[in-house]
């Protein structure tokens, strides 16, 4: 099972913060089971809303120069309310650090101004070893920006807002 949790980009700005929704509806398949009678989303597909949301960051910030990127490290995760079906979790993050291959943000997120997760991330960043293969993967990430970014033009118009 993939998963692509955010919904929507809404702002971003380059090497420095990025703000996402995700809307959480009665459709996703797991909340059949986490928990039945009592569907809420899973502490761990909160966590992963915030490590997408790093990766786009990374990604429009550094016109997808890494096909690959994939989470590295947590500390001081703190989960808050339950994000239950109907609500709409607003994502930010803000990038504290850069290397080489490695990206550390803080970030949040919240639901009805209750905290549902906040964290520290560190995300590192790869490219496979063959270019073809780069480039497909890259070309399907540029297809789905196009789709989450709302603002006019897309992500690339918004590296002013």
């Amino acid at each position: 099972m993939r998963f692509h949790l955010i919904d929507r980009i809404t702002e971003w700005s380059p090497q420095q913060s990025l703000r996402a929704v995700k809307n959480l509806t009665l459709g996703e398949e797991y909340l059949a089971d986490h928990f039945p009678g009592f569907p809420v989303m899973p502490g761990v597909l909160m966590l992963q809303t915030l490590v997408e949301a790093g990766a786009w960051l990374l990604r429009l910030s550094e016109n997808y120069a890494h096909s690959i990127i994939v989470l590295r490290e947590v500390k001081n995760i703190k989960y808050g309310s339950f994000m239950e079906p109907g609500k709409q979790m607003h994502l930010h993050l803000e990038l504290v650090e850069r290397s080489d291959s490695l990206a550390t943000f803080k970030g949040k997120g919240e639901a009805e101004g209750a905290t549902c997760v906040q964290a520290r991330l560190v995300l590192a960043t790869y490219n496979l070893s063959d270019a073809q293969r780069n480039q497909a993967i890259v070309q399907t990430l540029q297809q789905q920006a196009r789709l989450l970014c709302e603002l006019p033009g897309g992500c690339a118009a918004s590296q002013g807002a």
